[in-house]
């Protein structure tokens, strides 16, 4: 009968969230809410004025309508599930339910991590191959290497995720997280799993160590041929071209690297404030970084301030 009640299977899951800081609930609700609508309003313009302004049909900007585009649906994937949880005290999700987030999140996640690196290229030709640009990056050559990026992600997600679900889950059903975050579910499971944790080693190296490793070699390539332009006008040109995608890069996987890169303390307390910076860091990855990522892109670029000025313009006088 013990071992019945052991091996009965999960119906859903608890999040806890932050149920063990009640003060801190609402002055995160009221705190993600804003970011969550300025995600949705700066890169939804962004995605508009990419799309609707011809002088921005050009592979930069393609990416960058990706990228912005990418931003939407990761938040909306995970953060309308954190504001529930901060209203609802121990928040339940269906098996199902959990299972479509977690795949929806590292979908978005491992796409993110190809597309930056595909973003990187397209600076690599422009400024160290100018002349075969045109050709290197045509639109035959651009909207497929965005696609890949899209396909690629959702294939490694579907594994995981498979992967994930087939592992039986008895006894604790609560998950030390705002949303369905597949360590912390794996951390539940009642059967070896040594291979999802390999796999994810894998994926590790696939998303995180090779696009690092070639946007870095890029980066040299890239830093060299600018430091060799002899007018310091061309070089702050060239270099204002690719320093938003360096900071974002910057930011997005420096935030990955120590959010899985970090060693586990041992001790008891120590590990409760780990514990408590483990959710908060995916927070901060999930919320804050999709929300830079329109303000440095239209901060240092003057053609899509242009094409926001067009876009004001325009709207003002057709009323």
């Amino acid at each position: 009968m013990e071992k019945a009640n052991q091996t009965s299977p999960v119906l859903g899951f608890i999040l806890l969230g932050l149920s063990a800081h009640p003060k801190l609930e609402k002055t995160f609700f009221v705190l993600i809410l804003l970011m969550y609508l300025m995600i949705l309003l700066g890169n939804g313009v962004l995605v508009l004025v990419t799309v609707s302004d011809s002088c921005l049909h050009t592979p930069m900007y393609f990416f960058l309508g990706n990228l912005s585009f990418l931003d939407i649906c990761y938040t909306t994937s995970s953060v309308p599930l954190v504001l529930d949880g901060f209203r609802t005290p121990r928040k339940t999700i269906s098996f199902s339910g959990c299972a479509v987030q977690m795949f929806l999140s590292f979908a978005m996640v491992g796409t993110e991590c190809v597309l930056l690196g595909m973003m990187v290229f397209d600076r690599y030709v422009a400024i160290c191959n100018p002349l075969r640009y045109p050709v290197v990056m045509s639109k035959a050559a651009y909207v497929p290497m965005a696609a890949s990026s899209w396909a690629i992600g959702g294939i490694a997600s579907l594994v995981h995720t498979s992967l994930a679900i087939q592992l039986p889950f008895c006894g604790d059903n609560i998950i030390n997280h705002f949303t369905c975050e597949i360590l912390a579910v794996l951390k539940l499971a009642c059967a070896d799993i040594s291979i999802n944790v390999i796999s994810m080693g894998v994926t590790n190296v696939i998303f995180l160590g090779v696009p690092v490793l070639f946007i870095s070699v890029s980066y040299i390539f890239i830093i060299a041929t600018i430091l060799r332009i002899p007018s310091a006008e061309g070089r702050r040109k060239a270099f204002s071209t690719c320093s938003a995608h360096l900071t974002v890069v910057i930011i997005f996987y420096g935030t990955l690297f120590f959010m899985y890169g970090k060693p586990k303390s041992k001790d008891s307390l120590e590990a409760d404030k780990e514990d408590f910076s483990d959710k908060l860091i995916p927070l901060f990855y999930g919320v804050v970084t999709p929300m830079l990522n329109p303000i440095i892109y239209s901060l240092r670029n003057k053609d899509v301030k242009a094409a926001l000025r067009y876009l004001v313009a325009q709207k003002y006088f057709s009323q």
